[in-house]
């Protein structure tokens, strides 16, 4: 009996990736020791559809052809495993590419890619049937003018399209030219996602002008905003001790398209992308944590509701939501679940200098 076509169908470059743990990068022509080490399937699209599977949602892949070779073989187990539908494409022209990401200890990522136009190239002839009967396709904006015959397949399908832009918004004709396909847009404010909250409400402004029905603007540990019609809603992520940053971004687009496929609202997909993917790195690897684990900090965060009038941002409420569940079991919980979570405590410091004062003074007082 044939499967249901999955919910979920990525489109783009698949390759293996080694994910490198270490504590500090070394200095050129020197070496670091590697605390742990992670394989896996990359690129972004690949990783939403692992992501997606380990949640129970039915999720597809149309990928780059690999290498006929033992890590492409390897690869496609891997897919088959998780449970990813989509046939992976082998070919004799080249090895399978190999990704590397080595993350260290200050959440930061540097990667190594084998990208070329030859593998690329491939996605121009593979075959897009997997789209039909499917909710949402997912593509890559680094991909190419390869992804929109695949974008174009979806429109004419009527499936929603989710293009990750990421800083490519800052070329307009890029803008433009994916803008009119997708109905879901995520970005950065820059290739490094260092932009503040200007940044922030500058890239959400031209998102939303450029005609965008659902834009979300991610950074990185600053949380996210996301605007659809008049509702925006900007999301924060709490403080965690990071330990692997690779594959954050994607984990956010898989939260997302998860409540958009649970026909959550827009604050509660935000919600859930955001928890997803402050907890992601706090573990290295694409091992991911439960729905119930990233319910459970998702409920907690703080949120702002935005208005866009006149070209400009107005804040019009701030929600700061406790689960129902901690307040009943009490401040230990509460406590137990921070501390799992590695999150700072508030105003120690503060508390220790406003202590240290009143010492000195009674020690002023009695001299």
């Amino acid at each position: 009996m044939p499967k249901s076509p999955p919910e979920y169908v990525g489109f783009g470059m698949l390759t293996p990736v080694e994910i490198m743990v270490l504590e500090k990068l070394p200095k050129h022509n020197t070496g670091a020791i590697v605390t742990e080490v992670n394989e896996f399937v990359f690129d972004d699209a690949a990783i939403v559809a692992c992501l997606l599977c380990q949640w129970d949602v039915s999720a597809g892949m149309i990928g780059t052809a690999v290498g006929d070779d033992e890590r492409g073989h390897a690869l496609a187990k891997r897919l088959k495993d998780w449970g990813v539908q989509g046939k992976v494409r082998f070919t004799k022209d080249y090895r399978t590419p190999l990704e590397v990401n080595v993350s260290d200890r200050k959440g930061a990522r540097t990667y190594f890619w084998q990208r070329t136009p030859q593998i690329l190239g491939t996605l121009d002839s593979a075959d897009l049937s997997l789209i039909r009967g499917s909710k949402v396709l997912y593509v890559d904006w680094y991909d190419g003018n390869h992804v929109i015959r695949a974008m174009d397949e979806a429109n004419r399908l009527k499936v929603p399209v989710f293009v990750n832009l990421e800083h490519g918004h800052k070329d307009h004709n890029v803008l433009k030219q994916y803008a009119k396909s997708a109905a879901f847009c995520q970005a950065v404010t820059d290739a490094a996602q260092l932009g503040g909250k200007r940044a922030l409400i500058g890239t959400a402004r031209k998102l939303l002008k450029s005609g965008i029905e659902t834009a979300i603007i991610t950074l990185a540990k600053g949380g996210c905003l996301v605007a659809r019609g008049n509702e925006i809603v900007r999301v924060f992520a709490p403080q965690v001790k990071a330990v692997d940053a690779c594959g954050a971004g994607a984990t956010f687009s898989a939260g997302f398209v998860y409540g958009y496929l649970k026909n959550w609202n827009l604050e509660q997909s935000a919600r859930f992308a955001t928890a997803a993917a402050t907890l992601k790195v706090t573990r290295a690897g694409l091992q991911m944590f439960s729905v119930a684990e990233i319910l459970e900090l998702a409920d907690k965060l703080k949120v702002e509701h935005w208005a866009f009038k006149n070209n400009r941002f107005e804040i019009i409420e701030r929600i700061l939501s406790i689960p129902r569940q901690v307040a009943v079991q009490g401040q230990r919980a509460q406590a137990r679940l921070l501390r799992e979570l590695k999150f700072p405590k508030r105003n120690d410091s503060r508390n220790q200098v406003s202590k240290d004062k009143v010492k000195r003074k009674t020690i002023q007082e009695r001299r």
